[in-house]
């Protein structure tokens, strides 16, 4: 049955890229449903941990509502990303609250960026890329001394209902949860993998109405 199963993953991929791309205009619906309306608290999360007055390259800016929440915060900031569609629909939604866009397209494994440009890096729901090692060095590479990077992994939906157990059983079948019952230990292995490429890392949680957002908070060692 391997066959199957790949052929599942598969699907899984393309449906994927096409809610980034062709369909990407549906995200911010899909969005808040599966998150029973906490997405953007999920979402909000990376600011609690961000230095005063820093300068933050945002990856996967995707329909950019942190890019708005990080102009109403009084940050410089810079969004960058992958697909065509995200970056279309951003740069509208943030003229429309009078923002000028300052995005970027590309791949985050090579950014453009110089080095030592960034007080901070976010990035909300990131797809496998976010951990590799391409990624990680890059972004090593455009962070100042002490900088962070602030990673929103998931979020955890708290109240027990049978639509929670259903959304949940979404997230498993589409790869959005990690399947294991260590999930302490795939924590530390994840600290240790951010420590290879300079970072010291800790994971942290924030709570929102129905749920709450697990995010890494890791800093560039000197």
């Amino acid at each position: 049955m391997r066959w199957l199963s790949n052929l599942w993953w598969r699907l899984i991929r393309f449906g994927f890229r096409l809610l980034y791309n062709e369909l990407a205009f549906t995200y911010d619906w899909v969005s808040k449903i599966v998150s029973l309306g906490d997405w953007r608290c999920w979402q909000r999360a990376a600011l609690d941990f961000l230095p005063d007055a820093a300068f933050v390259l945002e990856l996967a800016h995707g329909t950019g509502d942190i890019q708005l929440d990080l102009h109403a915060a009084g940050y410089r900031t810079i969004g960058f990303d992958l697909s065509t569609a995200m970056g279309r629909i951003a740069s509208r939604k943030m003229r429309k609250h009078d923002v000028v866009p300052r995005l970027v397209q590309g791949r985050a494994q090579k950014l453009p960026f110089a080095e030592a440009a960034f007080d901070a890096i976010v990035c909300t729901f990131p797809t496998p890329f976010m951990m590799q090692s391409e990624t990680l060095t890059e972004a090593n590479r455009v962070l100042k001394a002490g900088g962070v990077l602030i990673v929103v992994t998931n979020g955890q939906l708290e109240r027990s209902s049978l639509i929670r157990r259903f959304l949940e059983w979404l997230y498993r079948i589409t790869g959005q949860r990690e399947i294991t019952a260590d999930v302490d230990n795939l924590r530390v292995e994840v600290v240790g993998h951010l420590r290879q490429y300079g970072f010291d890392a800790h994971w942290e949680k924030k709570p929102c109405r129905r749920s709450f957002a697990d995010l890494i908070f890791a800093e560039k060692l000197v």
